[in-house]
């Protein structure tokens, strides 16, 4: 593989997200996992799930994105063609599925589900006022597969789920804003894009904010000062992004300090991770 080429099959993996996905559950597994062997396992069948929705996406967008011009996509720029990152997403699929099965029939049909998710809203949601829902099913799926997949009867905590699909609805409506305009040159009519920029700007902190308290509240027993500190940021950030957002909305903040109230509610998942799983 020629290193244009390899650069162009990463670049349409969609990196950075998948990669903060992967490192969640890889994080959380440790938490959750004593087995290593098993947290590995988890890692792997989560990060080629990453591939075959990120690889779905540049694929399924190629037209759209030539169509407004995006000269970094690898779609655009020449440095791979649509057929093969479909091929490639689809021999991601199977390969995930194979390894998320092996963690239990249980757990793999859950991680399928949240692979499903990314799928459904390349295909088809993306364009409807119901995008966030795969957001929210699959990042709240995400710790109801790794506490499954150690096979040990507990199951995932209640606030753990709401707290995930929170934090994927958040991030799914502040991702949007950076690409308001070119999605809707070329049809991309989601929950964000029917929000407008200045609303979208304010709902994506607060989800993402209001994430964050649930995971503060969610676990029994008296908050950490680690996790009342976390939270406390976080709903600072969130209150500057909504006040930037509604001044000044076409500011890049409200993208940049969401983003990092996301962070934050990830790092309170982790923290928290032993309370993710509870017994039966």
């Amino acid at each position: 593989m020629s290193g244009n080429l390899a650069r162009g099959m990463l670049a349409a993996t969609h990196p950075a997200p998948a990669a903060a996905v992967t490192l969640l559950a890889l994080a959380l597994a440790l938490r959750v996992e004593p087995d290593l062997g098993r947290v590995l396992l988890v890692g792997a069948a989560v990060g080629t799930g990453q591939l075959s929705i990120g690889w779905s996406n540049d694929w399924l967008d190629a037209a759209r994105d030539r169509q407004v011009g995006r000269s970094d996509k690898p779609t655009v720029s020449g440095a791979v063609s649509p057929g093969l990152l479909r091929s490639a997403a689809w021999a991601a699929l199977v390969v995930c599925a194979v390894l998320s099965f092996a963690t239990g029939p249980v757990a793999g049909l859950l991680h399928l589900g949240l692979v499903a998710g990314g799928w459904t809203y390349n295909l088809w949601f993306k364009r409807t006022a119901w995008s966030w829902l795969p957001y929210a099913a699959a990042f709240g799926l995400l710790p109801a597969f790794v506490v499954a997949a150690a096979g040990d009867g507990r199951v995932v905590a209640g606030w753990a789920v709401l707290a995930g699909a929170l934090l994927g609805v958040g991030a799914h409506v502040a991702n949007v804003l950076p690409d308001l305009e070119d999605d809707r040159v070329t049809g991309i009519r989601g929950l964000p894009h029917r929000l407008g920029r200045r609303v979208a700007s304010v709902v994506a902190p607060v989800v993402l904010a209001a994430g964050s308290v649930v995971t503060l509240l969610g676990p029994q027993g008296t908050p950490t000062g680690v996790a009342t500190v976390l939270t406390t940021v976080a709903v600072a950030f969130a209150a500057g992004a909504g006040v930037v957002g509604v001044r000044q909305p076409r500011s890049r903040a409200p993208f940049l300090l969401s983003m990092a109230v996301a962070a934050l509610c990830v790092v309170q998942i982790v923290v928290a991770g032993d309370a993710v799983a509870v017994a039966a």
